[in-house]
């Protein structure tokens, strides 16, 4: 059974996660631009600090779809270091 110890560094192991996802995806929305109808942005860890954004956009719940897709790889503080394909602005 895990001690109070290790539950609270696995709680801050998974916020700092978090937080970096949350960057990732201000980096991606900041180059991109905000499209009409943003939904959300996904952005999950494959591995390591490999990436997969989706950026969802819809007039309403039963319309969202995958407007942009990304593979990226970012650094510790979210910036963007490579991408495929590239986040390019389009709004």
């Amino acid at each position: 059974m895990p001690t109070k110890q290790q539950a609270e560094q696995v709680d801050k192991t998974n916020q700092e996660g978090r937080q970096l996802e949350a960057a990732i995806g201000e980096h991606v929305l900041r180059t991109l631009g905000r499209p009409g109808n943003l939904q959300k942005v996904d952005v999950r860890r494959l591995w390591e600090d490999h990436y997969r954004v989706n950026v969802f956009v819809g007039a309403d719940a039963a319309s969202i779809k995958v407007a942009h897709s990304y593979f990226l790889v970012a650094d510790r503080e979210g910036n963007i270091l490579e991408s495929t394909p590239r986040v390019s602005g389009r709004y």
